[in-house]
């Protein structure tokens, strides 16, 4: 059945609307998982057509080998066999592919989209991480609240983490195509920690051996995102109580329906609910302190997820050390519906465009400098936006 993320209106029909694609298909290669979206245009939003998602686990054992494994990549492979069968389907379909931190940190991943262009007529693109934070931005913001003057989007992939600082009353005013446009950003950070990657370099005991694993896993992720300047540039900001938290990763999905007692995942129920800390801490602790077999049988958890979601926990209770917020809200969205979105309204007819100058920003991966939050608003000190705020 479609699902309709705004109300449908009538289409353009003015200049240019020859050229523009009737349909939209968004691939998302991840760390853990393959997913894929096909939507018709729904006013400026989108309604989905067709979708596809599985577990892949494209990094596994990536973070001690620093190379996609042959077994990885043969599933990953099958997926987007898979996702290609459905995107035959459809005739004038504008389509992007894209691939986030596995293929960005293997030494082979290179060979591996060769692969699959050969194999599977698709092109991956493998994006940056400011590009994935602002994506993920775009494919929540709906979900954006004003009532507070920040809102950090946290996205918990399976190799990295990207985290993004948004200004939340310019969010609202500018909606999704002026943010399309001048994301209202005033930073941005990548960690490369993700539920893959935590979990392989902290493996959990069956026999729950080490009382003080999680903890481990909590402080090591704490320690990481501390080394980032954003600690003390927003930090006191969410301690005064100006911000809040927006989570797009299948880890709070995952916490807010089991601290809903939902017995079987339903999207409606959980997209756009809002969680306090101390329900999403019961949640964690429901799972924490359960066996890794209990914890496989919780409906909204199961096998696939339950070797991965404390890694997930411990980033998140992480990042509400440092920025913390009485409530958090979740979102079962991210980035393929803001690759949908980036598509339809870049797909829009072309007016007359103000030229704006722009300033590079130096990659948050260069490993030879200290750690800094990255801005997306032009201003090379984030101070500047900040200022405007306090």
């Amino acid at each position: 059945m479609a699902r309709k993320m705004t109300a449908p209106k009538k289409p353009y029909r003015g200049s240019g609307a020859k050229n523009r694609s009737a349909t939209f298909a968004a691939l998302d290669l991840g760390t853990n998982n393959c997913r894929l979206l096909v939507a018709d245009r729904a006013g400026d939003g989108f309604r989905v057509l067709d979708s596809y998602s599985r577990i892949v686990r494209l990094g596994e054992g990536l973070a001690s080998s620093g190379q996609l494994s042959e077994t990885a990549m043969d599933r990953a492979v099958e997926a987007l066999k898979n996702c290609k069968t459905k995107l035959d389907k459809y005739r004038n379909c504008q389509v992007r592919c894209i691939t986030t931190q596995a293929c960005r940190a293997a030494s082979n991943g290179n060979e591996f989209l060769q692969r699959v262009k050969k194999t599977t007529g698709l092109k991956l693109e493998t994006i940056s991480p400011k590009e994935e934070a602002k994506l993920a931005l775009l494919g929540s913001l709906d979900l954006v609240d004003d009532s507070k003057d920040f809102t950090l989007v946290v996205d918990i992939g399976g190799g990295s983490t990207e985290l993004s600082w948004v200004d939340a009353k310019a969010a609202k005013r500018r909606g999704v195509s002026g943010s399309a446009a001048r994301p209202p950003i005033l930073g941005w950070a990548s960690f490369p920690v993700g539920v893959v990657t935590l979990s392989e370099t902290f493996p959990e005991h069956a026999d729950g051996g080490d009382p003080f694993w999680y903890d481990k896993l909590v402080e090591y992720v704490v320690k990481l995102l501390r080394e980032n300047d954003a600690a003390d540039r927003f930090g006191p900001l969410f301690e005064a109580g100006r911000g809040q938290l927006l989570g797009t990763s299948g880890t709070v999905t995952s916490l807010a329906a089991v601290h809903l007692g939902l017995s079987k995942y339903t999207r409606s129920a959980v997209d756009g609910v809002w969680v306090s800390q101390e329900g999403m801490d019961a949640a964690r602790d429901k799972l924490r302190f359960a066996t890794p077999e209990k914890r496989a049988t919780e409906p909204c958890i199961g096998p696939d997820r339950a070797e991965l979601v404390l890694a997930g926990c411990a980033i998140l209770d992480a990042v509400w050390q440092i920025w913390p917020s009485e409530r958090l809200r979740a979102a079962d969205r991210g980035l393929r519906e803001g690759v949908l979105l980036s598509l339809i309204h870049s797909n829009k007819p072309a007016g007359k465009k103000k030229r704006k100058r722009t300033r590079n920003v130096k990659n948050q991966n260069n490993t030879n400098a200290k750690p800094k939050t990255n801005a997306l608003n032009g201003t090379d000190n984030l101070s500047d936006s900040l200022d405007k705020l306090s």
